[in-house]
């Protein structure tokens, strides 16, 4: 059963994987045996990821890319052909949220800086990946969707509808791709306790309020995300395409009230 998830001989990028929850994803490819290149905007930051990674016995290089700058992206993926001759796994994780607040008080700079790099910089990612995935006989593509997609969040509008764009970009790339044998799909986490998520599990009265609102009644570890990237990198997910799969310890399904039924 084990064979099901082995990665070995693949090659896949990560990106947004300098911490939390790509960094968790990158570390869980190598371990089933993927040769790993590590991406996110600081140099510095992938090669303390890609370090770690080597010194567990995988194989790993950093490279440095802002995927919301298109040349940038040729680079990253003409690097990773160069070094490992081929893509079969792609793993879009950098985002960004510059603007907290009301929707209407959004600037447009906001929305564009939220738009190119959490869906045009997906697309380009998958689109200078696709033709090496294509003749390799298939691929793995993660788009990391987010519940804030799926579900209105206070504050972050901009965010929320660029998730919502995610999912939406996931479901038509798996039918147009599908006669390629690239299976695309997306993963929507809940709240995961990272540095992104501070301004939340800091506050102990919106850390409480969020949690209400959690059936586990706690954050995730980035960790618990890996698992299921796992699952849609390997061979395991061969018929999986087009899913956006939640993992949110019951969030989409909570009621506050709940919390109150405890034993």
């Amino acid at each position: 059963m084990t064979s099901l998830f082995d990665l070995t001989g693949k090659v896949a990028i990560v990106t947004g994987a300098s911490r939390g929850i790509g960094e968790a994803i990158a570390v869980a490819l190598a371990e089933a045996g993927a040769q790993v290149v590590v991406a996110s905007r600081k140099q510095e930051n992938v090669e303390a990821v890609a370090a770690r990674i080597r010194a567990s016995g995988g194989v790993a290089t950093a490279l440095a890319a802002h995927t919301g700058d298109p040349a940038a992206v040729e680079a990253l993926v003409s690097s990773t052909l160069e070094r490992y001759g081929g893509v079969d796994i792609l793993v879009n994780n950098a985002a960004t949220n510059p603007h907290f607040g009301p929707l209407l008080t959004a600037e447009e700079s906001h929305w564009d800086k939220t738009f190119d790099v959490n869906v045009k910089g997906y697309l380009r990612m998958i689109k200078a990946c696709a033709p090496s995935m294509q003749a390799r006989g298939g691929g793995k593509v993660i788009n990391m969707a987010s519940i804030a997609g799926k579900t209105p969040q206070p504050g972050m509008g901009v965010y929320c509808v660029t998730k919502a764009g995610v999912i939406m970009l996931t479901e038509v790339l798996a039918a147009e791709l599908a006669p390629l044998n690239i299976q695309v799909n997306a993963i929507a986490p809940g709240f995961v306790k990272t540095k992104f998520s501070a301004a939340i599990w800091s506050n102990e009265a919106l850390n409480a309020a969020t949690l209400a609102g959690i059936p586990q009644q706690r954050m995730a570890e980035p960790a618990e995300i890996a698992g299921i990237a796992l699952y849609l990198a390997s061979s395991a997910s061969s018929f999986t395409t087009g899913a956006t799969i939640l993992v949110d310890g019951g969030q989409a399904i909570g009621n506050p009230l709940f919390a109150l039924t405890k034993r």
